[in-house]
């Protein structure tokens, strides 16, 4: 599947069934599209196929810190810092969710993304269950940093 085709099923499907969406530049990436309130939790999911993985839809969210934890978390030692990233890290890997912890924006962010790169399975239905999987791992892990901190 070509990058324009599987960028042009993707929002067909999303068409399909009324989800609003907008395109998004990123140079690390063949196409990024931002589904406004995806889900059953109704959470902005990115669905991605990054130029370095061509045939390869990555779906994921980005948990966003609070104010009062990134100020806990930026008070932190380089110790402190790492044993939080390696717990938040493990519980990751536990509902299965492949993470990142980045900074954006000038906020502490958690993403947790699945990636589908079984490419002649990538259809509707794979991309769906993927958006409601990436919706379900974004309210545990926003639950486990309230619980964390």
């Amino acid at each position: 599947m070509t990058s324009s085709k599987m960028k042009d099923d993707v929002e067909r499907w999303l068409i399909h069934e009324s989800h609003s969406f907008e395109s998004v530049k990123n140079p690390e990436n063949n196409f990024q599209i931002l589904v406004k309130h995806a889900g059953p939790y109704g959470i902005p999911v990115e669905i991605f196929e990054p130029k370095s993985q061509p045939g390869v839809i990555v779906i994921g969210t980005k948990i966003i810190m609070k104010n009062n934890q990134i100020a806990r978390y930026l008070g932190f030692n380089d110790e402190e810092k790492a044993k939080f990233e390696k717990k938040t890290v493990d519980f990751c890997n536990s509902i299965q969710a492949i993470n990142r912890i980045i900074t954006e924006d000038g906020k502490k962010k958690v993403g947790v993304f699945v990636v589908l790169d079984d490419k002649e399975n990538i259809n509707q239905q794979s991309v769906f269950d993927a958006i409601d999987r990436v919706s379900e791992m974004h309210e545990k892990t926003a639950r486990f940093l309230m619980k964390t901190f």
